[in-house]
């Protein structure tokens, strides 16, 4: 099985579960820590840059607060990640400190990803990081996120930060040896799956959900997160972070976990940002001439090709395309709020400043502001 593509990245994300993390709700595994970090370092110093993604505050957090299971409520909830996130980060420090390198704590939650120039703020300053040899430390921000902003998993979150710096190769460690043909959990029979394309259709029925009460993944979102990171040609690795060496088996080319590849092109930055905001506000429901002209064509979507328009956006909002039988053909940003989309929606533009009274903008979305269905 060929693993030059993982053999040859340069750029990677890390992703570390909290089931891992915390040896199963144990409090934080420091002697597995440090294994992950001997390897991280052996891989820094080999050429390569590194952006770790790390779950295991919350988790850490129950555990110091002597809770037994995952809470509910969100105060709760970002209580223990307040706790929690002081040991994980110390826990980094002091590994990476043996090998004289240098960390830093990086929370993020979907504002920031959402907000164009907060992208770019984060881009840089991760992107800098490197370049000073230092090893950023990526969390939710799960101590001030709401259920409204939330990323929902770090697998996503992982694949949206490939995104963010154009990784070569993103790693997902999990408590599972990889993608198997079957449940290994209920079938004796299941067979892992060394490579597949990211974006196979097939794999959706081999997947599940998370039967850890420590995390919100599980490895359907470790699929998501493939086909995330795959908008900007970013391979994934999905394998058991409890395998002897396994990031620089990865490295060298080994076959260990599943290779989920990319099989499309890389999308420009704009669009990977396009395409990565979760939180769609509103729907529009386009006409079979306005379908063709934004799948085929690429062009922008003007008002008269929309039949119809749901939920409460404003202007610069994002909102999904669909047809109208609702499968989504593009999302973008939308120039008119819903109030005026609904007023202008099937008219041509010369139109628009007559119902309207003003006229900002010819096209409803633009086809700049605009990720049709292939790259979403």
């Amino acid at each position: 099985m060929d693993r030059t593509v993982a053999k040859d990245a340069k750029r990677w994300v890390v992703k570390i579960g909290s089931a891992l993390l915390t040896d199963d709700g144990a409090g934080l595994d420091r002697a597995a820590i440090d294994g992950w970090v001997s390897q991280i370092a052996t891989l820094l110093d080999q050429g390569n840059e590194i952006v770790l993604v790390s779950s295991g505050a919350i988790a850490e957090g129950i555990a110091r607060l002597g809770w037994t299971q995952r809470p509910d409520s969100i105060d709760e909830l970002q209580a223990a990640a307040a706790v929690g996130q002081m040991g994980l980060i110390q826990a980094y420090e002091s590994s990476f400190e043996r090998f004289t390198r240098a960390t830093a704590q990086i929370l993020l939650d979907h504002d920031d990803l959402a907000n164009r120039q907060r992208y770019l703020n984060a881009r840089g300053v991760l992107k800098k990081l490197m370049e000073l040899g230092v090893v950023p430390i990526v969390n939710e921000n799960d101590t001030v996120v709401t259920d409204e902003i939330r990323f929902g998993d770090n697998d996503s979150l992982a694949a949206l930060v490939a995104n963010l710096i154009d990784a070569d190769l993103l790693v997902i460690l999990t408590d599972k040896d990889g993608l198997y043909s079957a449940n290994p959990d209920h079938d004796s029979t299941a067979t892992l799956m060394p490579q597949a394309q990211a974006d196979d259709d097939a794999l959706d029925a081999l997947v599940g959900d998370s039967a850890s009460g420590l995390g919100r993944g599980g490895m359907v979102t470790k699929l998501q997160a493939a086909r995330l990171a795959a908008r900007s040609g970013c391979n994934t690795v999905i394998a058991g972070g409890r395998n002897e060496e396994v990031l620089l088996r990865v490295g060298r080319g080994d076959v260990v976990g599943t290779l989920l590849s990319a099989s499309q092109k890389p999308i420009t930055a704009r669009k990977q940002w396009l395409a990565g905001q979760l939180q769609v506000k509103g729907q529009l429901i386009l006409d079979a001439g306005a379908v063709a002209v934004l799948s085929k064509e690429g062009r922008s979507l003007l008002p008269v090709g929309v039949k119809g328009v749901s939920g409460e956006f404003s202007r610069g909002d994002l909102v999904s395309c669909v047809n109208e039988a609702g499968a989504e053909i593009a999302r973008g940003l939308v120039n008119y709020s819903a109030v005026e989309t609904l007023k202008i929606k099937g008219k041509g533009t010369e139109l628009i400043l007559e119902v309207l009274g003003y006229r900002e903008d010819d096209e409803l979305i633009h086809r700049d502001n605009m990720v049709v269905n292939a790259q979403l």
